[in-house]
């Protein structure tokens, strides 16, 4: 008896154009609050004795875009991360997915990507970003593909190649790294490995 199981044909299917426009990106930038997650803050406060005074940030990311920015590196398209913000529970999520790139605290976002550029030796004709508000629009605008959640706002949307369907935190992330991995050639041998 065989058990050999026919290949997966993927069913997502992206316009021609975005595939073009994506097909040369070797590092792709995120932004967090809006975008891994789902925009909103949390705060759990602590008892007045407590050094921790000011509560705890707490962040609640997606397991799909986890999976998706995990798959880029297997692609070998480098996933770099410019955040306003800063906090444990981000670190732990950004070490755990074997992030290496990360800018924390950083609203001046150009200046970052830069860097991460010339530490890569990639130029932005290479770079796909993500980002949801006004701080993203000057990696947005420079990169060859920008991509934004549905739920960005519309003045960032409007300079955007791609508007994901699904809402930031709820996998939009995962949509963006899908496009750019089908862009790239390697959705379909992706999908093979893990369907077997």
């Amino acid at each position: 008896m065989d058990n050999t199981l026919p290949g997966l044909s993927p069913i997502q299917r992206w316009a021609p154009e975005l595939l073009l426009r994506a097909q040369d990106v070797r590092v792709a930038f995120f932004d967090v609050d809006g975008v891994l997650t789902d925009g909103g803050l949390y705060f759990a406060e602590y008892p007045e004795d407590d050094p921790r005074i000011g509560g705890e940030q707490i962040k609640r990311f997606n397991t799909l875009d986890g999976h998706g920015l995990k798959l880029l590196q297997q692609a070998g398209i480098v996933p770099a991360v410019i955040t306003g913000r800063d906090s444990r529970p981000l670190r732990a999520r950004l070490t755990a997915l074997g992030i290496e790139h990360v800018h924390f605290g950083t609203e001046n976002k150009r200046p970052a990507a830069e860097a991460t550029l010339a530490a890569l030796g990639l130029k932005w004709h290479q770079v796909a970003a993500m980002g949801d508000d006004w701080p993203d629009l000057p990696v947005l605008r420079r990169a060859a593909f920008a991509c934004v959640p549905a739920t960005a706002h519309a003045e960032v949307r409007a300079v955007a190649h791609y508007t994901t369907t699904a809402a930031a935190g709820h996998g939009a992330v995962r949509e963006c790294c899908d496009l750019l991995l089908a862009a790239t050639g390697r959705y379909d041998a992706l999908l093979q490995a893990f369907a077997g």
